[in-house]
């Protein structure tokens, strides 16, 4: 570990940026590939940029979730069937990130969640780091994703990309955390939509607490709330990290954010 790069980032593409929520398996791929290109020209600007890349599962793997409640546990045959379905149905999303990836020339290379890792009680319980890390030495791009996975209590269950990120975070130490979705950033007024709240900090987060909200379509992993619970536990974990909330739908906006431009709301501890 003590080789990889210390300007290390993370960065997530939201399930509601790269698929269309409202519309089951229903993938953007043009902004898929818009994405893959401006990724594709922050390395090449900057050949010192490490990262590695989470997206989440949308309209594809939330809906089957929902159906089968994957997230709660899985032990009847019919709840296995629906954990298949999950997989499934993730793998198919995460293929299409992986082929617009590819196309553009990135290094990309997958870990697969299921493969690798084991959860307790819906959380990151063992992980096998060593490939990753092999693979970033290597200036490769690893890539994660929401997924089932195996649980020592619930039989089965879903991770989130930030339930991912939140036990990576803890062993890699990145710099900063970029979340890319179809919001600008945390909305104080949601689903009003008229303030943005620019800066969330573990001093001032209980201010926001009722403003916080679910998501508008199917999400099994939790809404804007979860998220930021979980971002700052990552920055209790980290007070130096960084983390953005922040749309993507803007073009170059996932460009300038990897470029260190300071978009959406801001995360931080110190």
């Amino acid at each position: 570990m003590a080789d990889i790069n210390p300007s290390l980032h993370f960065l997530k593409l939201g399930g509601s940026l790269i698929t269309d929520k409202s519309r089951p398996y229903t993938a953007r791929l043009d902004t898929i590939q818009r994405l893959a290109s401006e990724i594709s020209a922050a390395k090449e600007h900057d050949p010192k940029l490490q990262l590695i890349l989470g997206h989440g599962s949308g309209s594809f793997g939330h809906v089957a979730a929902q159906k089968h409640g994957t997230r709660q546990g899985v032990h009847t045959p019919q709840q296995w069937s629906g954990f298949l379905e999950v997989w499934h149905e993730a793998a198919t999303l995460n293929r299409l990130v992986v082929d617009a990836f590819y196309q553009v020339g990135l290094p990309i290379i997958v870990f697969s969640p299921l493969a690798m890792v084991t959860a307790q009680d819906g959380q990151v319980f063992s992980w096998d780091l060593s490939n990753m890390c092999s693979a970033l030495v290597a200036r490769l791009l690893p890539v994660v994703h929401g997924d089932v996975a195996f649980d020592t209590m619930r039989g089965g269950t879903i991770l989130s990309t930030e339930d991912l990120f939140v036990h990576l975070a803890g062993e890699l130490h990145p710099k900063s955390i970029l979340l890319a979705g179809s919001e600008a950033g945390v909305w104080a007024d949601f689903p009003t939509r008229q303030r943005l709240i620019p800066e969330i900090t573990p001093d001032n987060a209980t201010e926001f607490d009722a403003a916080l909200g679910g998501s508008n379509a199917a999400d099994v992993t939790g809404g804007m709330a979860t998220k930021v619970q979980q971002c700052l536990q990552m920055i209790a974990q980290n007070p130096q990290l960084e983390m953005f909330i922040f749309s993507g739908e803007e073009p170059e906006a996932v460009q300038r954010a990897l470029s260190g431009e300071k978009l959406g709301t801001w995360l931080h501890g110190i």
